[in-house]
């Protein structure tokens, strides 16, 4: 038997209203600016529109509405879209996203759109469409961070045979492989992808039919809308449904975490690019001048990258902040999870495209990489040289100490000492000491997964090429 029609959306002074039945008189105009959303969820409407017409699909099987009035309202959607497509904006009656499509769709559908709201409410009808939203968000990051990942490949294999310092408290610490630097931006990028991956599987229950609070009092067909709108599981309480906001903490602390990893790239190449180390040049089409001074280039791109991740999370803590302290349920402070959510993922899809093209156009200027390579920085060589002469890493170390600081005070390479100073260091040196005391040998010591050696960078270009895909 199907159910009386549902009494027509309210209207209040000439406007188009989900609520205000109980009410005498119309908000005030103060509580209307503060309470219309839609500035902030209008982009949620082809999200909205999607889960709309799985759930017509979902009445007319609970007996809500006939084929024919099923068809009308999904086509009826179908018009409200290619009109919000084509630029249809709000009128300032329209609350949020939910009201402006109810009003077009009466406009597209007639009577049949006034029973489309049977069995939900804009709680779960908002929780729906913003992990729907959340989830394409987190597939256009990932092909972003891919793009990068690639740029970041592609210079490493550049890099194989150049040498550059290795950094610990920012003092040259070691030699190492230039891609083995540059490889070693890729893999926090990797577990980027995984943070976003989980963030997506987060974001994958289905809260819709879980009403304001207690769950439609339809029978609707839950596994059907979790079939077509492509969740992977089914909320199982419509309290906590309504209320959780954890995808979207989930998703925020990925960006963030994603945010500090561009950081970091941007803070190695601001530094590599400056005239103390001229280890890169910026490209011209990610430069930017002066309006002062003719001679500068400066990496705007990257600066923006390093800065911006203190805005991501300021998202991250302010979503936090607003839901530490909610009672169970739907609260109108959730109403603010979409400004941090589509701050965060608009400014991470406007950096990543930066970072990236920056990347690609960077070149490296080795014989600086290689010149900064100085002989003290191959000290831990020295020491590991009188190992495999088994005398003990303690005394080795006590021994190359005595020559770095002998190198020091005469002001000169450790590669000019005079023969004598070996000997009288430790007795197990011998005249191949020099050897060891060239970059590349260092770099051939360390040969091992995971280290600088030529075979091991190789090995690890093509696990980086085998993680993107």
């Amino acid at each position: 038997m199907t159910p009386k029609k549902a009494q027509a959306s309210s209207t209040h002074g000439g406007t188009h209203k989900l609520w205000g039945g109980r009410f005498a008189g119309g908000p005030h105009p103060a509580l209307e600016a503060v309470n219309r959303s839609i500035t902030v969820d209008f982009r949620l409407w082809p999200f909205d529109i999607q889960l709309s017409k799985s759930w017509a699909r979902a009445l007319a099987k609970a007996g809500v509405f006939t084929g024919a009035e099923c068809e009308a309202v999904r086509a009826g959607l179908d018009t409200v879209a290619a009109r919000l497509a084509g630029g249809e904006q709000p009128i300032p009656s329209d609350e949020d996203v939910h009201t402006i499509i109810d009003r077009l769709l009466h406009e597209a559908a007639g009577d049949p759109a006034s029973r489309l709201h049977t069995g939900r409410s804009r709680n779960d009808q908002v929780a729906t469409a913003t992990r729907l939203w959340t989830r394409d968000a987190i597939a256009r990051v990932d092909e972003h961070i891919t793009a990068l990942q690639r740029a970041i490949i592609a210079q490493a294999e550049h890099l194989q045979d150049a040498i550059m310092p290795a950094y610990t408290h920012m003092q040259r610490a070691q030699p190492v492989s230039g891609a083995h630097w540059m490889l070693n931006h890729f893999w926090p990028l990797v577990r980027d992808r995984e943070r976003l991956a989980a963030a997506h599987r987060s974001a994958g229950v289905m809260p819709l039919g879980s009403g304001a609070i207690a769950g439609s009092a339809f029978p609707i067909d839950r596994e059907l809308l979790r079939t077509e709108l492509g969740f992977e599981r089914i909320s199982a309480n419509s309290i906590d449904a309504v209320g959780d906001r954890d995808f979207i903490a989930d998703t925020l602390y990925a960006i963030t975490m994603l945010g500090m990893h561009l950081s970091r790239i941007a803070e190695d190449l601001i530094l590599y690019g400056s005239s103390e180390f001229g280890f890169v040049r910026y490209g011209d089409s990610f430069s930017t001048g002066s309006s002062m001074m003719p001679q500068k280039r400066n990496p705007d791109a990257l600066e923006l990258a390093r800065g911006s991740g203190a805005r991501m999370l300021g998202d991250l803590v302010g979503l936090l902040a607003t839901i530490k302290g909610l009672p169970s349920g739907y609260n109108k402070d959730l109403q603010e999870d979409k400004r941090s959510l589509f701050d965060a993922v608009d400014g991470m899809l406007l950096l990543l495209p930066a970072v990236a093209g920056s990347l690609e156009t960077l070149t490296f200027n080795r014989d600086k990489m290689a010149a900064a390579c100085t002989s003290s920085m191959m000290a831990t060589d020295l020491a590991d040289y009188l190992v495999r002469k088994h005398v003990s890493f303690r005394e080795a170390h006590g021994a190359v100490g005595a020559l770095v600081r002998e190198a020091e005070e005469k002001g000169i390479e450790m590669t000019e000492l005079p023969s004598e100073s070996f000997v009288n260091a430790h007795h197990a040196f011998e005249s191949d000491v020099m050897h060891e005391l060239r970059p590349r040998t260092s770099l051939s010591h360390r040969d091992i997964a995971g280290g600088t050696g030529t075979k091991a960078v190789a090995a690890q270009i093509q696990q980086a090429k085998a993680a993107v895909g």
